[in-house]
């Protein structure tokens, strides 16, 4: 320890003689306050230890040294024993003493404290209080004075804790705290132990854990609900890191695990708020009792081995107690009263399951333990949780609701639900032959009746051929391509390549046309009556041959006079 020259002992004596308090000492001396603090102990020991001087009755004082410059305090030491407020006291420098003090100097308030007790019962502020002090005319202090006042006055009059005691069934309380040594394989380690304390009968649960996962913690409070044969409706923790994500006292961010967990055992987990472990007292004192009582002083060479001790030790010694609050024995009481208030356990156990943030790849699958899942489509490139256990895996959302439900996989395969996929990325194969049958009888009654043909004939092996068929259909009208596949019904063809030859002929039925008698580019026939003699003239007949038929006109068929 550091020791102070002389001189600044003299002086921390001397400057506290003259009424000067710690903290003003302190910054004048440039001690710290803890210092100021002991040796100002010391010197009164020191000055009530020396004998009075004869005749005058005073004691010896020290004379000051190294008072700070400019500081307008008195030099002279005052008498030891001059109670404050006397007329023995330095006149330039009264001394005023807040309450409850014996350094500093009597605050101006301290002759109101009266009334300014009343107006802090009443609620008023300290702005209030001051002006109702000024108002009165007798009061000659600062508003800093009134602050200081009541906020010492609050101090010393604190309203007193409300003890909050529970109806059977209600509530238990949790909370961790250190184990007793374990020395396992020459390791010599500190478990944590949870303790779970029931808050209208006292009963408890102890089990000691490695870490604070939320694993072991799930598991931890399974056991208890097992123990003590029923739930509790609420759960009271901190906040510790195995249950909350977020500590927030008006609404904390609880581990999605955890409240999977509640709402199978059918309770609910209150966080208490940050930083005030009086909101959960009993357990509290629970996790004192069990490591004083329990395990102090004792080493175990497991785990196991701490757990069944504490086990035993709940069933023969906590359980027995008289408890100090309630006045009944702890097993007695949960018995009779508690237990049958608890609710019902469910049939089956939480189930082990692992859970993590993914994100979805761009195939519309998430990778969970080497084995890849399918989700809706709307979740492409978005992040969603996945839940998984030894058979099922569960996909959920932001808002963790479920959005898709696989059996587990082996891994490096995929599991692919169907209703996956967009519509746009399906196939007609892949939406069946009913489908397709439909699709081709919109195009026309004898398109429908030609893929019905095809695919009654052909099966399955049919359905490529009709994708080609409704894939003309965005070439040509449905009604050229229903006239096509009537032709090709008529001839009896099965053949796409025979639909798709009538549909290149320059139309599938021919326009018939009336036949007319006069038009701008048809002549007259009388232009070609004088080609008609040249063209017609008799030739000679040779000898032994026919002679030559006559000729006649193509329109009165008369024959022509050469």
């Amino acid at each position: 320890m550091n020791q102070l020259k002389m001189e600044h002992r003299e002086a921390i004596i001397t400057l506290s003689i003259n009424g000067w308090s710690q903290r003003r000492i302190a910054r004048e001396l440039g001690i710290d306050r803890e210092t100021v603090a002991r040796y100002r102990l010391q010197g009164r020991a020191e000055a009530e230890s020396k004998p009075t001087n004869a005749g005058s009755g005073e004691q010896t004082k020290p004379k000051p040294a190294n008072v700070p410059a400019g500081s307008g305090e008195q030099t002279e030491p005052k008498p030891a024993n001059v109670p404050a407020g006397s007329r023995e006291q330095t006149e330039s420098k009264p001394a005023i003493v807040p309450a409850g003090s014996g350094a500093g100097r009597r605050s101006q308030c301290e002759a109101f404290r009266e009334q300014i007790s009343a107006g802090c019962q009443a609620g008023l502020s300290a702005q209030r209080i001051y002006q109702d002090l000024c108002s009165g005319g007798t009061f000659a202090g600062s508003y800093d004075a009134v602050k200081r006042f009541v906020r010492a006055l609050g101090a010393r009059e604190a309203l007193p804790f409300r003890r909050l005691e529970c109806e059977a069934g209600q509530e238990a309380q949790v909370d961790f705290g250190q184990g007793a040594w374990v020395c396992e394989d020459g390791r010599r380690r500190r478990p944590h132990v949870l303790r779970v304390v029931l808050s209208h009968s006292r009963k408890g649960y102890s089990e000691v854990l490695w870490q604070q996962t939320t694993e072991n913690f799930i598991r931890a409070l399974e056991n208890a609900f097992r123990h003590f044969g029923g739930v509790p409706r609420t759960l009271v923790i901190d906040n510790l890191r195995a249950a909350v994500q977020k500590a927030d006292w008006f609404e904390p961010e609880l581990n999605p695990k955890v409240l999977t967990f509640c709402g199978h055992y059918g309770t609910v987990i209150l966080p208490t708020r940050p930083a005030m472990p009086r909101h959960k007292g009993k357990v509290e004192a629970g996790v004192k009792y069990v490591q004083n009582n329990a395990l102090r002083g004792r080493q175990f060479e497991s785990l196991a081995a701490q757990n069944l001790f504490l086990a035993q030790w709940e069933e023969t010694v906590a359980d027995t107690r008289i408890h100090g609050t309630t006045r009944r024995q702890v097993r007695t009481l949960f018995l009779e009263v508690e237990k049958p208030a608890l609710l019902t356990l469910p049939p089956d156990l939480f189930a082990v399951f692992s859970e993590a943030p993914r994100k979805v790849h761009r195939d519309g699958h998430v990778e969970v333990a080497r084995a890849y899942y399918s989700v809706p489509p709307e979740y492409v490139a978005r992040q969603v949780w996945a839940r998984w256990d030894t058979k099922l895996v569960h996909i959920l959302n932001e808002r963790r609701e479920v959005i898709a439900v696989h059996v587990r996989a082996e891994p490096g395969r995929f599991a692919s639900d169907p209703a996956h996929i967009h519509m746009h990325k399906r196939c007609e194969i892949e939406r069946g032959g009913d489908w397709i049958l439909r699709r081709c009888r919109q195009l026309g009654e004898s398109a429908g009746a030609w893929a019905q043909k095809l695919y009654a004939s052909r099966g399955a092996l049919s359905l490529r051929v009709l994708q080609g068929l409704l894939a003309l259909a965005g070439k040509h009208s449905a009604a050229r391509l229903d006239e096509a596949c009537r032709v090709a019904l008529t001839h009896g063809s099965n053949q796409l390549r025979d639909v798709r030859a009538l549909l290149s002929r320059p139309g599938a039925k021919a326009e018939q046309l009336e036949f007319i008698q006069s038009h701008p580019l048809i002549r007259d026939l009388e232009a070609y009556q004088i080609l008609v003699p040249a063209c017609f003239d008799e030739p000679s007949i040779p000898n032994g041959s026919n002679p030559a038929r006559p000729v006649t006109n193509p329109s009165t068929h008369q024959p022509i006079n050469s």
